[in-house]
């Protein structure tokens, strides 16, 4: 049995007008998830987290209320829910994955 790409399936079964409610759906719901909101997705609570990331609830608590974060803790956030963080540069449609080095 041949198989075929996600990209290759998703253009034979999604009118481009589809794509482009999909796509539009996605990135919504990408930009609307706070912190807070990903802890919850994920069904845990401050205090279970907090064990995991070495954190107090109520440090966790004034995490998650902040608008501002310095990279080292997002990512110890992000590392104990099971997950690695990520940080790109966009430019119209080009990503661009910024790195440490």
């Amino acid at each position: 049995m041949k198989s075929a790409s996600w990209k290759a399936l998703k253009r034979s079964r999604l009118s481009p007008l589809a794509r482009a409610r999909v796509d539009e759906r996605v990135r919504a719901e990408v930009e609307e998830l706070s912190l807070r909101g990903l802890r919850r997705c994920l069904e845990l609570t401050q205090t279970e987290l907090g064990e995991s990331a070495a954190m107090t609830q109520s440090e966790l608590s004034r995490l998650e209320g902040r608008s501002d974060h310095l990279t080292s803790t997002l990512r110890r956030y992000v590392e104990a829910l099971g997950g690695t963080l990520e940080i790109s540069a966009v430019f119209g449609k080009r990503r661009i994955k910024l790195t440490d080095a």
